[in-house]
Parts: C-alpha cells; structure tokens; sequence
C-alpha cells in the first residue's frame, strides 16, 4: 500500500514550531530529537493510518516515544490530516474546534 500524503492543520504547524523553540531554548539536541520524533510519527501514521488507535471526536493518535506530545490525526482512503500535536499533560481535547 502506497503511503498517504499528510496535510497539517495550521495550528498543528504552529504547535510543532513552538514545542521546537521551547527545546532549542534549553539544548539544541533536545529540539533535533524533537523533530526526528515527529518526522517518524508523520512517516508511520503516512504508512499504515489505521494502525493507530482511535481516539476522540473519531480521530487515532500516535504518542512520541520520548516526548510528552501526541500526533491527533485522521484518514480517508488518500490523505491523512494532522489536526493538533498536543502536550499530554494539558487541556485535554483542545483541539476539537479543528475537526
């Protein structure tokens, strides 16, 4: 099965550049491993969509192995849509005014 092409939601964008500040404000290092983490999730969930559980309001997620961020998405038969990378310790279902 050929891989999905995935669309981020702008406020999706924006989490993911202000969580990048956030580490490379503290160590640069952090912060690659942040988006190497990130760029796994997208390629995974891009892979094999259904894979991952479901969640809330029908989305799945997919939880970073080393930070504390979830990917929110969900699929049709062509295209992945990223709707939030929310921080697992706050405001739990933010993100559902995007759907």
């Amino acid at each position: 099965m050929p891989a999905l092409r995935v669309e981020l939601h702008p406020a999706a964008v924006a989490e993911v550049r202000a969580a990048r500040t956030w580490y490379s404000e503290r160590d640069e290092g952090a912060a690659a491993a942040f988006m190497t983490e990130i760029d796994r999730a997208v390629t995974l969930i891009s892979a094999n969509p259904g894979r991952w559980p479901a969640h809330r309001f029908g989305t799945r997620r997919i939880l970073l192995r080393r930070f504390p961020f979830a990917v929110i998405f969900r699929h049709d038969p062509e295209t992945v849509i990223v709707f939030a990378i929310a921080h697992s310790r706050r405001r739990p279902g933010y993100w559902q005014d995007r759907l």
